[in-house]
């Protein structure tokens, strides 16, 4: 089995140290991780998560989860880019699925406002108010311009129209 290191990239444990406010179910559903799921954790995961005995779960560096039990992970989709600029991704605990960013600094822009990887394909329409930390956050690290959840969420599934199809493919 495949085996990777699990310690996160410098921003993302930056990012971990803010808090992750549930707000009494009014917050984001989030918990986040201190490093990367194991390789073989991972692998296990996800053959369970597809009822497949050969789905392999590589692609997937899962950083945190929603109080259910959905991970959120990068999508390791395309070698010639770093870790940082793959897609985000959330994979639910009932198989509710999505790409919610195209790599990391629009992932901030989607927590700058208010949500979490499991609002935004649970309730993708959610009109929240900004968060302050996040948005300080994402203006002093995303080197993307600052763009709305909505915006974020059509963005990543343009540009990975396939990931529900390639999912699909896995399950069985």
């Amino acid at each position: 089995m495949q085996s990777w290191d699990t310690a996160f990239p410098h921003l993302l444990s930056k990012l971990h140290e803010l808090e992750f406010d549930y707000n009494d179910g009014e917050g984001v559903d989030f918990e986040p991780y201190d490093a990367f799921l194991p390789a073989e954790d991972t692998g296990r995961w996800f053959k369970a998560w597809t009822g497949n005995r050969e789905a392999d779960g590589s692609r997937f560096r899962i950083f945190g989860q929603d109080g259910s039990g959905g991970y959120a992970a990068i999508w390791c989709v395309s070698p010639a880019k770093a870790l940082l600029e793959q897609p985000i991704v959330f994979l639910g605990s009932e198989g509710e699925r999505g790409v919610i960013a195209d790599n990391f600094a629009e992932y901030l822009w989607l927590l700058a406002g208010g949500l979490g990887p499991y609002e935004a394909i649970a309730y993708p329409g959610l009109d929240r108010e900004p968060d302050a930390s996040f948005t300080e956050f994402a203006r002093d690290h995303a080197d993307a311009a600052s763009l709305t959840p909505a915006q974020v969420l059509a963005k990543a599934n343009a540009a990975h129209p396939d990931f529900s199809a390639w999912i699909e493919e896995q399950c069985r």
